[in-house]
């Protein structure tokens, strides 16, 4: 794994340069802006995965309903695989994407045994941001589909705001 670049001081920063002050505690502290999206991810970049349907996946065992099919959180989990599938091996060292916001459409049920197929197509970029076009089937039935957005972060960075370390 590759280390990160050291930040230069704030007097040999120029202007664009890539990086941003972030006041912490009454003192500067210097953080490397990640980098833009669209030259690491092309729009059209795609990814697939599958998903044979078990009694853990139905919407009995998850707690979202009461039957024994495929369940929606499931099916959101399944999409959002995809996604992650569609940019992981193209992400700069250190980095990672992060789900920011989902629309998804539940169409069909899904019975144990069946297997269905997420797909994820990469629609657009904007600067970190990465929106994704989702569909899971079965066979030829939509069983599902949505947009998946997703944002590009410092993976440290995140885990450290989450822990409260920052």
């Amino acid at each position: 794994m590759e280390q990160q670049r050291p930040v230069e001081p704030e007097s040999a920063r120029e202007p664009g340069s890539g990086q941003e002050s972030e006041q912490v505690t009454g003192q500067r502290q210097e953080r490397e802006r990640p980098p833009e999206s669209e030259g690491v991810f092309p729009p059209g970049l795609t990814a697939r995965v599958e998903l044979t349907v078990t009694d853990v996946d139905t919407a009995q065992a998850v707690g979202s309903g009461d039957v024994p099919v495929l369940g929606t959180p499931r099916v959101l989990a399944l999409a959002e695989a995809a996604t992650v599938a569609a940019t992981a091996r193209r992400l700069p060292p250190g980095m990672t994407t992060v789900g920011l916001r989902v629309e998804l459409d539940h169409r069909a049920p899904t019975p144990v045994g069946r297997t269905v197929v997420a797909q994820a197509r990469l629609a657009k970029v904007d600067g970190r941001r990465l929106l994704f076009e989702v569909t899971v089937t079965e066979g030829t039935t939509t069983v599902a589909d949505g947009r998946v957005e997703r944002v590009m972060v410092d993976r440290q960075r995140f885990v450290d705001r989450a822990l409260g370390n920052s």
